[in-house]
């Protein structure tokens, strides 16, 4: 069982209203071998809602600020434990998660100038995620046998 991005199932959750639909994700989906999640709304952040991205304090904390200033933190962290803990509940051991994104982004996020530029780090939900032993992807980097594994389900669903 997995745990997926909603957005990279074809659900309009981003921050803008609209998808990262991966066909193959949604195929997961379709079949019940995986499950839906949207850190931000599950935190109660609104679709659509303005940008977010992490911000590195002065004292070696984050924050999560919007392109408005408005600090959002409260609602990704939350977003993030209800994340855990529906991963907790189905027994999921792997995520497929959108990349960048400052609940779901893995190895790579937003550098918190709402200017397109990357720093090395992690979403809210991601982080907590990878510390609880849940092994993490993106859509941009899902090994070949994930990919095939996939395939060889919707053949199967044929």
């Amino acid at each position: 069982m997995y745990i997926v991005s909603a957005c990279l199932a074809g659900v309009s959750c981003r921050y803008d209203g609209k998808d990262n639909l991966i066909e193959e994700i949604e195929e997961l989906v379709k079949v019940g071998k995986a499950i839906l999640v949207c850190p931000e709304q599950l935190g109660g952040l609104t679709t659509p809602r303005n940008p977010a991205e992490i911000i590195k304090c002065k004292d070696g904390s984050s924050r999560v600020l919007n392109n408005k200033g408005q600090d959002v933190t409260k609602s990704f962290l939350k977003g993030a434990q209800e994340t855990l803990r529906i991963a907790e509940i189905a027994g999921v051991n792997t995520a497929i998660l959108k990349a960048r994104s400052p609940s779901c982004g893995f190895g790579k996020i937003y550098d918190g100038s709402f200017s397109g530029n990357k720093v090395k780090g992690n979403g809210l939900a991601a982080e907590l995620l990878h510390k609880k032993g849940i092994k993490i992807y993106s859509e941009e980097n899902l090994p070949d046998e994930l990919l095939k594994s996939i395939k060889s389900t919707d053949k199967k669903e044929d």
